[in-house]
C-alpha cells in the first residue's frame, strides 16, 4: 500500500486516479458490488467531480509542504523564507541609454570615452550611473548614444528623460583629458527603467542557499563580500584559521608563548587576505559621489569579522582576454552584423567566468560556431594581457607591453587570483570575417 502525504522520502502526492478509485470502492461498499459506476452513470459523475476537487486540495497541500524549503519554494513563499533570515529579495539595476555630445573638438582627434564613466543627476543628493559601452567622439561624430545602468539597484535609478545631465567632476578631472576648450555634455533621451523589478527566483534562491547562518567564519565573510554591488567573485586566504573559530586547532595555541607563523611578532595584528574581483566599470576607491568597491567591501567585512582580526583587501588581477581567428560565414550575410553578434556572445560567455577559471579553447570555439550564419572557424588563437600569471602585489609593478597568444587548441590558464575580462572594444580581438 502506497503512503501518501508527508513521508520519509518527502511529500507523496495522491493523484486524481487514486482518489477516484478509492471513492468508487467506498461506493461499492455502501451500495453493493452491483452499483452502476459506468462512465455515463450519475453516481460516477458525482464521484469524478468530488475527486477532482480533492486532487486540487492535495496539490495545494504539496505546494504548502515544499514552500517550507529554500530549494523548492517559489514566489511569496521564497520571500518569506528570505525574510526569516534577514535577506529580502533584491531589486534589479535600472538601465537605459545616454547620449554624449562634444563641443569644440580638435580637428583630426578622436575622443575615447571608456566603459565606466560616472554620470549623475543634477540634484542635491545625486543618483549615479555608469556607462557599459565605450563611446568615440570626433568632429565628424559629435553625438553618440551608449548603454548605461545605475550604480545602485532599486527604484532610485528609474529617472525620467533628461535627468542625467552631468559627468562626475572628480572622475572627469582624474580620467578624462579633453583639452582646455573641449566640453562633453550628456543626457538621457529616454527614461531609465527596470529598477523597480525584483531578482528572479533562481537568483534569489541561490543567494539564500549560500547565506551563512553563523558569524565569524570564512563563509560569512565571503557572503558579506559577495553582497556588495559590483563584486563578481571573492577569494579568501586564511590559512591560520583566524576568522573561523571552529577550526580544530584554534584553541591549541598558547598565545603568550607561541605564534601562528614563524617569526611573526607577538604584537603584530592578525590579517587575512580578501581578493576581490569586481566589475571593471566600478572604481576601486571612492570617486566623486560613487563609493569605491574597496570601501564598501571593507565596511561589509567589518560587520562579520572577529575583533582583532583584520582584512587585507586587494583587487584581483583582471586579465584582458581576446582572440584571433578567421570566421567563414554563409553567403549574403552582413559581415558587420555577424561580427557584432559574435562580440556580444563572447562578452556574455567570458563574463560568466570566475576567479581562477581557465578560458577554454573548446568553450570559445563553441560560442563562435553556434552563431547562426557561421560555417567554420579557422586558426583560432586565444590571447591574454598581461602575458604572465598574475599575482597580488603591494607595490609598483612594471608595465607589461607584450601580449601572450596561445597556440591553436591551447587553453588560457589563469591563476587563483586572476579573472578573465573581455572588452567590447578590446585590442586583443582580431576577427577576420570572410564569406564562403
Amino acid at each position: 500500500m502506497t503512503d501518501f502525504g508527508v513521508t520519509a522520502d518527502g511529500f507523496v502526492l495522491k493523484g486524481f486516479a487514486e482518489i477516484l478509485q478509492e471513492a468508487q470502492q467506498r461506493a461499492r461498499d455502501a451500495f453493493g458490488p452491483d452499483v452502476d459506476l459506468s462512465a455515463t452513470s450519475a453516481l460516477n459523475k458525482i464521484l469524478q467531480v468530488t475527486a477532482d476537487e480533492d486532487a486540487l486540495l492535495w496539490q495545494r497541500l504539496e505546494d504548502t509542504y515544499y514552500s517550507q524549503f529554500v530549494s523548492t519554494a517559489t514566489g511569496p513563499s521564497l520571500d518569506q523564507l528570505g525574510e526569516d533570515i534577514g535577506l529580502p529579495r533584491g531589486f534589479l539595476f535600472a538601465h537605459g541609454q545616454v547620449q554624449f555630445t562634444i563641443d569644440n573638438p580638435d580637428p583630426g582627434r578622436t575622443y575615447l570615452l571608456p566603459v565606466g564613466i560616472i554620470l549623475t543627476t543634477n540634484e542635491t543628493v545625486p543618483v549615479a550611473f555608469r556607462t557599459t559601452e565605450p563611446a568615440r567622439l570626433s568632429a565628424q561624430a559629435k553625438t553618440v548614444t551608449v548603454a548605461a545602468r545605475a550604480f545602485e539597484p532599486g527604484e532610485s535609478g528609474d529617472v525620467d528623460t533628461g535627468e542625467i545631465s552631468l559627468i562626475d567632476f572628480d572622475y572627469q578631472d582624474q580620467y578624462l583629458n579633453l583639452g582646455p576648450n573641449t566640453r562633453v555634455t550628456v543626457t538621457n533621451p529616454a527614461p531609465f527603467t527596470g529598477g523597480d523589478a525584483r531578482e528572479s527566483d533562481t537568483d534569489y534562491r541561490a543567494r539564500q542557499l549560500g547565506y551563512p547562518r553563523e558569524m565569524w567564519t570564512v563563509q560569512s565573510v565571503r557572503a558579506a563580500v559577495l553582497s556588495v554591488p559590483g563584486v563578481l567573485d571573492v577569494l579568501l586566504s586564511d590559512p591560520l584559521g583566524g576568522p573561523d573559530v571552529s577550526q580544530s586547532y584554534f584553541t591549541l595555541f598558547d598565545f603568550n608563548q607561541r605564534v601562528f607563523a614563524a617569526e611573526r611578532r607577538v604584537d603584530q595584528q592578525y590579517d587575512f587576505t580578501v581578493v576581490v574581483a569586481h566589475e571593471i566599470g566600478r572604481p576601486w576607491h571612492t570617486t566623486g559621489v560613487v563609493i569605491g568597491v574597496y570601501d564598501r567591501v571593507l565596511a561589509a567585512v567589518d560587520r562579520v569579522r572577529p575583533m582583532g582580526i583584520h582584512p587585507n583587501i586587494v583587487p584581483a588581477d583582471h586579465i584582458e582576454v581576446g582572440l584571433r581567428a578567421r570566421v567563414v560565414i554563409e553567403p549574403g550575410i552582413d559581415k558587420q552584423a555577424i561580427t557584432a553578434a559574435l562580440v556580444r556572445r563572447l562578452a556574455n560567455d567570458i563574463g560568466g567566468l570566475r576567479l581562477g577559471d581557465d578560458v577554454l579553447f573548446s568553450q570559445i570555439m563553441a560560442v563562435l560556431v553556434d552563431q547562426p550564419g557561421v560555417l567554420d572557424v579557422q586558426d583560432m588563437r586565444l590571447r591574454r594581457f598581461p602575458p604572465q600569471l598574475g599575482r597580488v602585489v603591494f607595490g609598483a609593478v612594471e608595465f607589461q607591453r607584450d601580449v601572450f597568444e596561445a597556440a591553436v587548441g591551447e587553453n588560457l590558464g589563469l591563476g587563483p587570483t586572476e579573472i578573465a575580462v573581455f572588452r567590447l572594444d578590446s585590442g586583443l580581438l582580431d576577427l577576420e570575417v570572410v564569406g564562403r
